[in-house]
């Protein structure tokens, strides 16, 4: 009895020791970096910034590429090319085919979730950086994401939780614009006070202005909430000649360019049309048609897309001059200003292309139409 009992509990504490090792999961890779250790290092924080870029910019499931095919379907402005791509698919069809678990609608959300998880941290550990030039720019690009993770769910979704966490509460889209004009607010105080130095620059892609992109956002959200005198006073401090773009190579490539537009096998522009109702289609002689479409007059009606689309390497810009334009004309329209209004919008209308940071100009002559403010700000959405 006495050996039985020797061995059966040497059995036990075997089997006990080996269900102990196959149950453990957490396995430490001794080549990574731990987050404590990224938190705590400039150069870990500069990485984790370059790292939200790139999740916010690159790869099918970004929310560049799933906010252009969520609006671009939902707006009737593509065209589903084939329909074994199903989740655009079921965009495209929207009601009742499309679920939660949709693949466009669930990316936008968790991406935008994880990239403001992720701002938050590098904002929370910004003031453990003693060079004030580098953390100025940790402040500025971590605020940037965050700033578009918040406006991005509130133009997508009702409700979003502001607070990263277990059953967290959720607010009204409202709170998520006003939660990104505070964070780029701060950021503007740091950036304005200390300039962002080549030391960050130099270990980042680079390729966004942090004073110009945080003004011109200030401007598309304070108008969305409707503080028209602040989104004027935001547009009037960007630089129209400075460029803000999400940059790519040949590894991390522009995902419109790369899977939609160059394959001809997920979306395209639907037509000239823009998928308009006929008060608000494109003026056939806007040469902004030319800059975003491949050819104006396709066989078949085959049109491609052009612009920012048309090659994987190209830049895509976080904002454009033009939108800054119509956002004071907007603006000045809701302010019953419509002198100032109309103003605006014929720096839109008669810009050539050659005068754009981008290349991009209607052409055509100032506005004529009436001079209600029911019908400049229809003149405004057609320019959208």
């Amino acid at each position: 009895m006495i050996s039985i009992k020797k061995y059966s509990s040497l059995l036990f504490l075997t089997l006990g020791v080996l269900l102990f090792s196959a149950c453990e999961k957490d396995f430490v890779n001794p080549g990574a970096a731990t987050e404590d250790q990224v938190l705590n290092s400039p150069d870990g924080l500069v990485g984790l910034t370059v790292g939200i870029q790139k999740r916010w910019s690159v790869g099918r499931q970004s929310p560049v590429y799933a906010t252009v095919a969520g609006a671009g379907f939902s707006t009737f402005e593509l065209r589903l090319i084939n329909p074994g791509n199903l989740s655009e698919n079921e965009v495209s069809i929207g009601k009742d085919d499309l679920q939660g678990s949709n693949g466009i609608v669930g990316n936008i959300w968790e991406e935008c979730l994880l990239v403001r998880n992720e701002a938050d941290k590098v904002l929370d550990n910004a003031s453990k950086v003693n060079d004030a030039g580098v953390r100025s720019g940790l402040i500025a690009m971590a605020s940037i994401f965050k700033a578009l993770a918040n406006g991005t769910l509130a133009q997508f979704y009702e409700q979003v939780p502001l607070r990263t966490g277990d059953n967290a509460q959720f607010s009204a889209r409202s709170a998520a614009l006003e939660d990104a004009v505070s964070t780029l607010t701060n950021a503007k105080s740091v950036v304005t006070a200390t300039a962002v130095s080549s030391a960050f620059l130099s270990k980042t892609p680079a390729s966004i202005d942090a004073l110009n992109t945080i003004n011109a956002l200030l401007a598309r959200y304070h108008l969305m909430l409707g503080n028209y005198d602040e989104a004027i006073a935001a547009a009037n401090a960007v630089d129209p000649d400075s460029k803000s773009t999400f940059a790519y190579d040949a590894v991390n490539t522009n995902p419109i360019a790369f899977v939609s537009i160059l394959t001809n096998n997920v979306y395209q522009p639907v037509d000239l049309t823009l998928g308009l109702p006929a008060a608000l289609q494109p003026d056939p002689n806007d040469q902004r048609l030319a800059f975003y479409f491949q050819d104006l007059m396709p066989a078949n009606n085959d049109f491609r897309a052009a612009g920012f689309f048309d090659n994987s390497t190209k830049a895509i810009p976080v904002y454009v001059p033009g939108e800054m334009l119509l956002i004071k004309a907007e603006a000045y329209a809701r302010k019953n200003m419509l002198t100032e209004a109309v103003a605006a919008l014929d720096d839109v209308l008669t810009k050539q292309p050659g005068d754009d940071a981008f290349g991009i100009g209607a052409g055509l002559a100032g506005y004529g139409g009436n001079m209600s403010q029911d019908a400049i700000l229809e003149a405004i959405y057609t320019n959208r």
